[in-house]
């Protein structure tokens, strides 16, 4: 699974740095709701007055989804006989 990071500055002018948003395909069920969950988190972060400068948005989402959609979101493909 390819994952990207989002660097900005938030209302306080703190440098905030967002890690670990999944890259999922077009076709895929859960990219609607990543996509409105990132937005939601993004605007919590932008107006958080904490002295944090990096967040995980996987950790974020392990905390406020529902664990089988959560596995389903970053399941790792297993390689057959190690290739």
């Amino acid at each position: 699974m390819l994952f990207k990071s989002l660097e900005f500055k938030n209302a306080y002018g703190q440098k905030v740095k967002i890690i670990e948003i999944p890259v999922l395909e077009e076709e895929n069920t859960y990219r609607f709701m990543i996509q409105l969950r990132l937005e939601a988190f993004i605007a919590n972060v932008y107006r958080s007055r904490t002295n944090r400068s990096v967040y995980s948005f996987r950790e974020h989402l392990k905390k406020v989804l529902k664990w089988p959609v959560y596995e389903q979101i970053f399941k790792e493909t297993v390689l057959k006989h190690n290739a």
